[in-house]
């Protein structure tokens, strides 16, 4: 039900906020993009090169060989994200050692405040997490990929702005290829269950 309330979050978002800027790549609604994940529509995941928080140049076929998780959100965001950051964290710390076979990667979708943040935003996690960051038009792209749904909401009143998204967690296979995702606010035992089932696969 809270994976659904966030669609429908999303939806209005969108319908409100309007489109991105005219450069990037356009985005399918949230509606089609949920629906493509939960009824397994296209292809999720692929290519990417985007810079981390140290300023080095990461591909996703550097984690080959491990499963990566994917988390598409904001250092800024009040909730959703910390908490799902956290689960991951919780979940990785319970597997141990064997948290070695797993690459978490946090990709910022608001670049333009979370670039000079982020390396310390992330001391607070796990410490393999890697963030990830780039121009908005390549943030696009990958999330687009991955049918991440996200939008920039302005508030009038404030002149500051919140950026709704959909806080799905990505498993991706050492191969590089989709194996799942987990609703926000998949509690940690819950990710690790999965988390130890795919280490199992070998």
């Amino acid at each position: 039900m809270a994976f659904l309330r966030t669609c429908a979050l999303a939806v209005l978002a969108f319908l409100i906020g309007g489109s991105m800027a005219a450069a990037e790549e356009p985005q399918p609604s949230a509606a089609q993009m949920m629906d493509d994940l939960m009824f397994g529509r296209g292809t999720v995941g692929g290519p990417f090169a985007l810079t981390d928080q140290d300023g080095r140049l990461r591909r996703d076929s550097d984690f080959r060989g491990r499963l990566m998780i994917v988390y598409f959100g904001y250092t800024f965001c009040p909730d959703v994200c910390p908490a799902d950051l956290m689960a991951i964290t919780q979940a990785l710390e319970a597997l141990g050692p064997e948290a070695a076979g797993i690459q978490p990667v946090f990709i910022t979708i608001d670049p333009a405040r979370d670039n000079q943040v982020m390396a310390e935003y992330l001391k607070a996690f796990h410490h393999s997490f890697f963030g990830l960051t780039g121009s908005p038009e390549d943030i696009r792209k990958v999330a687009n990929a991955y049918k991440a749904f996200y939008a920039r909401v302005e508030d009038p009143r404030t002149g500051e702005y919140s950026i709704d998204h959909s806080g799905v967690i990505y498993l991706m296979g050492r191969d590089g290829k989709y194996l799942g995702f987990m609703p926000p606010q998949t509690s940690p035992d819950r990710l690790l269950e999965i988390l130890r089932k795919y280490l199992a696969n070998g």
